[in-house]
């Protein structure tokens, strides 16, 4: 897997499976270790094809850019657009981050 690859499953895992749990009664994170955390492992997504376009910048002799990971950042809201999309064709209503599988379920439950 690419870096790349990487840094969008990482993003996909935010918006589909990633959550932070506090309790209600004393406020200590009850997701705090990887045993209670649900992280994307590479067995949980499809292969990504990806491709890059080198474009170098007329800025400086080199013609390099310091954009760090800005290249994943349309990974969230195009994953959460799907997500929405594929509810809303069932007539269930839009859901917020993360899609887990029971927030989906809810939504599907409350279109009836």
């Amino acid at each position: 897997m690419l870096v790349g690859q990487a840094n969008n499953a990482v993003r996909a895992g935010q918006a589909l499976m990633e959550d932070l749990f506090y309790d209600r009664e004393n406020g200590q994170m009850v997701t705090g270790s990887f045993m209670d955390y649900c992280m994307p492992r590479a067995d949980d997504f499809c292969e990504f094809d990806l491709h890059n376009i080198v474009v170098p910048t007329k800025k400086n002799p080199l013609g390099v850019k310091g954009a760090g990971e800005a290249g994943t950042c349309g990974a969230l809201p195009t994953v959460m657009n799907a997500v929405n999309d594929a509810l809303a064709s069932a007539n269930a209503p839009r859901i917020e981050m993360p899609a887990t599988q029971e927030r989906v379920w809810r939504a599907l439950q409350a279109r009836r």
